[in-house]
C-alpha cells in the first residue's frame, strides 16, 4: 500500500503490522519488514501509475514530498525508510543510495514522457545520437 514516501511492507490489516520503525536493535529489527514505507519503492510505483494511466505529470506528483523530505534528515538524500502511518517520519539510514538513485530515475523517465507528449525534444531517449542530431536542427 502506497503512502506519500513509499510503499508499505505489510498490510496494516495484518496482525504483525508494525507502523512505526524504531527502539532498540531487536524492536527494529522485528519492524523492518512488518509495516515500514520503502522508499525506493515509491518511484517503481510512480512508473506503473503511469504505465496504466498515461499521467506522466499525476505519476510524478507521486514524487513530490521527497522534495520536501530533502532537508529533514541527511540533507539532500531520501532516508532509506519512513514510518508506514503519518507524519511518516524517516527512518533507517539518512542518505540511502537506492532510494535518491531509483527517484532519479522514475522523475527523468517521467521528464521525458511529459517532453514526448507534448512533442518536446526533452521527451527523446539522452544519447549521444539524439543530442547531436537535436544539435544539428
Amino acid at each position: 500500500m502506497a503512502t506519500s514516501h513509499g510503499l508499505r511492507t505489510l498490510s496494516p490489516t495484518d496482525p504483525a503490522y508494525r507502523p512505526h520503525y524504531g527502539g532498540d536493535v531487536p524492536a527494529r529489527d522485528g519492524a523492518y519488514h512488518q509495516g515500514p514505507a520503502w522508499a525506493w519503492l515509491l518511484p517503481h510505483y510512480a512508473l506503473a501509475v503511469h504505465r496504466v494511466t498515461g499521467d506522466a505529470a499525476g505519476a510524478q506528483s507521486l514524487l513530490d514530498p521527497f522534495a520536501d523530505h530533502l532537508t529533514d534528515a541527511g540533507l539532500g538524500s531520501i532516508s532509506e525508510l519512513f514510518d508506514a502511518e503519518p507524519p511518516h517520519a524517516p527512518r533507517g539510514a539518512p542518505a540511502q543510495a537506492w532510494s535518491v538513485a531509483c527517484t532519479l530515475d522514475a522523475w527523468c523517465r517521467l521528464e521525458q514522457a511529459k517532453g514526448a507528449a507534448n512533442g518536446s525534444p526533452r521527451g527523446q531517449p539522452l544519447d549521444g545520437a539524439t543530442t547531436a542530431a537535436h544539435r544539428s536542427h
